[in-house]
């Protein structure tokens, strides 16, 4: 039987070294404490934002410090809660820095209104009697740009002290999927058990077992199944918080609001959704394909994963996974591949599953520490794929990191996905052209229109359900756990085609989906798929140019405005011509899978 380890079980080398923040929690108390020593000072400039360059600059300066501290603080505990999140120690650490995220959020929420109550030419004029306010100009100009949306200070700071309880559906549904719902074992055809998890779920999904396939959907699925009245109603809640923000801060809907911060048009997020509709047919021609090269009478969303190529064997052993990463990585320079290096070296990296475990992956830290990866590594070829994709989200923060001041040293999501997702292209590049196995090259460009279908496919439907449901919430509708899934199992109809099954089971898949507490969010993941799709192109036949074009743009922080920052790399997200270029590939590589399955 096939047993999870426990987190006291992994081998320390293999899990990331976060003393590098905190040696022990007594120095993280220490901050803790200092965080809330220092608010008071940064409280003090309440009022006085106008008096003159100099204060405005103190006042700048003050809440810098605090934010340096207090982001150590919040995120250390986040993710040493993550390493189990059953350990009750750092859920406890956890909680108090997420009340303490709330406190300083709404004692600090005078800044911005009152900056946007001075006159702008105040505001000019300090930045032109104070060389050191200059460096804040992009920052106080998107300030600007919402102050049609800023309240009074009053309400403002009312606002923020609804931060946390904004953030309990989210809350919610991490500690049920998490930590309290059970999914259970299931059984293969030889008798052998297996736990089901979030965390080994893609693993069972690639077996060549249809019946293990079968019994992992459906006991995985099944059980959100079983809670879908209960999480139907946290994701109202987070749908309806983001309705009321949206109103209040008088934007035309949820999704203008969230797309102010990158200054992203609407039309870039309809684009999207219009492209892939337009190009919904090559996404039935490949499920067809799947289910002809299969040799089922029914397709079912378990079928989708498994490779088509059985023959061929793709184990990535965590070793194997880190060498073929750099040297896949090795046409963005010496420089970029000796940082990758450093992420192995130093322990940047937590890899394997254990119980209790945050499910999924990321990369997270501060301006000041290491660019943290979390994964769930199951030696298979997509682990690989999801190493180098966290690799290119924290080498992303370490170039910013390195050559930002902290207010422009962040980068938005919209551009995140870029830097991920081109170091996955480079590593499918080297793949396909150094295979001279025919079985291999189809399987890898199986695993590429798999990563297409979602990529781009999926997560545009995605994009759609969210802006179907905040829609009806704006026009007064209600939501339920009925009707969201009926309107999920009408998109799966819509984009997976005729061909496909759609399972009662995969009806509730919306309720297994954390990014949806994060509103708007996952359309960047098809708008920086299309983006590094020729970024990487750019970079593999112009060389060094291209290379320093993109670095400058791992650079740029947030310094420019994301649109702003392709454009300089080489690439015009504002267009929908990379959207359409991408789905052209998709194209060119179904035909080519296509052609060799039936030479075999």
């Amino acid at each position: 039987m096939t047993t999870m380890k426990k987190r006291s079980e992994i081998a320390p080398e293999n899990t990331w070294d976060l003393n590098l923040m905190y040696h022990t929690i007594d120095q993280w108390e220490a901050d803790f404490k200092k965080v809330q020593e220092l608010l008071p000072n940064a409280i003090s400039f309440q009022g006085r934002m106008g008096e003159s360059a100099q204060v405005f600059l103190d006042a700048m300066r003050a809440t810098e410090e605090l934010g340096l501290i207090f982001e150590n603080v919040y995120t250390y505990a986040n993710m040493k809660s993550h390493e189990d999140t059953a350990n009750t120690t750092y859920q406890a650490l956890s909680d108090r820095a997420t009340s303490l995220a709330a406190h300083v959020s709404g004692a600090l929420s005078f800044i911005k209104p009152e900056i946007l109550g001075l006159p702008e030419a105040t505001i000019r004029q300090f930045l032109q009697e104070h060389e050191e306010l200059a460096g804040y100009e992009m920052h106080i100009d998107r300030m600007l740009r919402e102050k049609e949306h800023v309240l009074s200070p009053e309400q403002e700071q009312l606002l923020a002290l609804t931060t946390e309880m904004a953030d309990a559906p989210s809350t919610i549904f991490s500690m049920l999927t998490n930590a309290d719902m059970d999914f259970g074992k299931v059984t293969d055809d030889a008798g052998q058990d297996y736990d089901v998890s979030e965390g080994t779920y893609r693993t069972l999904m690639e077996s060549s077992d249809r019946t293990l396939r079968e019994r992992a959907f459906k006991q995985l699925f099944g059980t959100y199944g079983k809670f879908r009245n209960t999480i139907a109603s946290s994701y109202s809640a987070s749908v309806k918080s983001d309705v009321f923000y949206a109103r209040v801060k008088k934007y035309e809907s949820a999704l203008a609001m969230a797309l102010a911060p990158d200054n992203v048009k609407e039309e870039v997020y309809n684009n999207l959704i219009q492209a892939v509709h337009d190009n919904m047919d090559t996404m039935h021609r490949y499920v067809a394909l799947r289910k002809k090269i299969m040799g089922l009478d029914d397709l079912h969303y378990y079928d989708l994963f498994t490779p088509l190529v059985d023959a061929v064997q793709m184990k990535m052993p965590f070793d194997k996974a880190r060498d073929m990463s750099i040297a896949a990585l090795a046409p963005l320079g010496e420089d970029y591949v000796n940082t990758v290096r450093a992420s192995f070296d130093e322990r940047w990296i937590d890899v394997y599953p254990n119980q209790g475990k945050r499910s999924g992956a990321y990369s997270w830290g501060t301006y000041t520490s290491k660019p943290y990866i979390l994964l769930n590594h199951n030696d298979t070829l997509d682990s690989l794929f999801t190493l180098v994709h966290e690799l290119g989200h924290s080498l992303h923060s370490y170039y910013t990191h390195k050559h930002q001041p902290y207010v422009y040293g962040n980068y938005t999501i919209f551009v995140a996905e870029v830097a991920s997702t081109l170091n996955e292209n480079l590593l499918l590049e080297k793949m396909l052209a150094e295979t001279t196995d025919k079985k291999e090259r189809m399987y890898l460009l199986n695993h590429s229109l798999d990563q297409f279908r979602s990529t781009v496919f999926r997560q545009t439907m995605f994009a759609e359900f969210e802006k179907i449901v905040h829609e009806m919430v704006e026009r007064g509708e209600s939501l339920t756990a009925d009707n969201m899934s009926d309107i999920y199992g009408e998109l799966n109809e819509r984009y997976y085609g005729p061909e496909l099954v759609i399972d009662d089971e995969l009806k509730n898949e919306w309720a297994r989906i954390p990014h949806f507490y994060n509103a708007f969010y996952v359309y960047k993941y098809a708008t920086g798929f299309a983006a590094a799709m020729a970024l990487s192109q750019q970079i593999l036949t112009e060389g060094t140019p291209a290379v320093e074009r993109y670095l400058q743009f791992l650079s740029n922080g947030s310094s420019l405005d994301p649109i702003d920052l392709l454009k300089g790399a080489g690439v015009d997200m504002s267009s929908p011509e990379p959207i359409t270029a991408s789905l052209s590939v998709f194209k060119q590589r179904l035909e080519e899978l296509e052609s060799l399955l039936n030479e075999v």
